[in-house]
């Protein structure tokens, strides 16, 4: 049982990495939760299950021209210099503050995208036709603040 565990979340962390959505995001917190793997063993996992993952979701991106290199190469000085930095921190905490610190993250993110998905929701259903007299009262009284 406790491989076909690995090889389901495997398959979603993959499903979800190769659409470019992190798929640490997923493979992490299952790996922790149900297969009580301590959380630096768990990144480490998905670290290393991310190199070829990453490799064939670039090549495959690259071919459908979805990859904006002048927006890359401005990240990625960054991104790699804290990563290094990140990499020695994250040996130096303990594993619970760790797991702390990854679901204190995902919970803010987790809201930034549920605020951004109701307020878009909401915009396409206050600026339908039948509503057009609500929208622009509340763009007035926005207007006002």
């Amino acid at each position: 049982m406790e491989y076909l565990l690995y090889i389901l979340f495997g398959a979603l962390g993959g499903l979800i990495g190769g659409m470019g959505m992190g798929g640490g995001t997923i493979l992490i917190p299952l790996l922790t939760l149900f297969l009580d793997i301590p959380q630096l063993q768990a990144q480490t996992i998905n670290l290393i299950s991310f190199i070829p993952m990453a490799v064939v979701s670039l090549i495959i991106h690259i071919k459908n021209k979805l990859v904006d290199f002048g927006a890359l190469f401005k990240v990625l000085p960054f991104a790699l210099g804290f990563s290094i930095i990140s990499s020695f921190f994250a040996l130096k905490i303990n594993s619970g503050v760790l797991r702390t610190i990854f679901g204190v993250f995902m919970l803010i993110i987790g809201c930034i995208f549920m605020i951004k998905t109701l307020k878009n929701y909401l915009f396409r259903y206050f600026s339908s036709h039948k509503n057009a007299n609500l929208i622009t009262k509340i763009k007035l009284l926005v207007k006002q603040k």
